[in-house]
């Protein structure tokens, strides 16, 4: 089983201020992981260190097989490629349909043909259970409808690994569990490992996985 997060000993900075430190984890393919903490508390600086938004400048660590330390600009769009991210608030663009959302992300990483561009774009609605909604607009859609769009577009380019951070933040208590059922669903089907940030300890209560804690300026594993 291949490694799709390797990180040892890295320091994380935002804007020079030192947020977490000595931070070492693994990841695997097909793995689910959750990365849990008070709210502020930097899950999501690690979150944005793994999807290069932050650089590494201590430590080693690698992504999808890219070296983080090594990472250039002209490799960041590449890294993500091999990365869904999904966030609380879906993050869609309000003028657009919801399959237009979704061929506006094919497009922008490199895809050029407009048949293969509608079928991978539909296949991955297919995939979250929403296709019959790929020609409505995202405000016309609710939250848990929201976010499967959201989940669809993390899909869009087969990624290793997605990227959640608190993706259930905005949703009641019925879809928020929808959601994880969906998340859990798409990683075994798409072979994805997915690091989940929550701060929601019922859903990892009734959605086994691992448990990573940032506290205390670093990580810990709970067994």
């Amino acid at each position: 089983m291949s490694k799709v997060i390797s990180l040892v000993n890295t320091q994380i900075y935002q804007q020079k201020k030192l947020i977490l430190a000595n931070v070492s984890l693994e990841l695997f393919e097909t793995e689910f992981a959750y990365l849990i903490g008070k709210t502020g508390i930097g899950k999501s600086s690690l979150l944005k260190m793994l999807y290069a938004e932050l650089s590494m400048t201590e430590g080693e660590g690698s992504v999808a097989d890219y070296d983080l330390r090594k990472l250039t600009k002209k490799e960041i769009p590449f890294l993500r490629r091999k990365i869904g991210i999904v966030f609380q608030d879906f993050q869609l663009l309000m003028d657009r349909t919801v399959i237009q959302n979704l061929y506006f992300v094919l497009q922008a990483t490199g895809w050029r043909n407009k048949d293969l561009v509608h079928k991978r774009a539909l296949s991955c609605l297919q995939l979250v259970g929403i296709e019959q909604k790929a020609n409505d607009y995202p405000n016309t859609l609710s939250g848990g409808e929201q976010q499967r769009v959201s989940i669809a577009r993390a899909l869009l380019n087969s990624p290793k690994l997605i990227l959640a951070d608190e993706p259930t933040g905005n949703l009641d208590p019925e879809t928020s569990e929808e959601i994880m059922r969906l998340l859990i669903a798409v990683a075994k089907e798409e072979k994805t490992a997915i690091l989940m940030a929550t701060h929601d300890m019922q859903m990892v209560q009734k959605f086994p996985g691992r448990i990573i804690k940032v506290e205390d300026g670093g990580i810990k594993e709970l067994t």
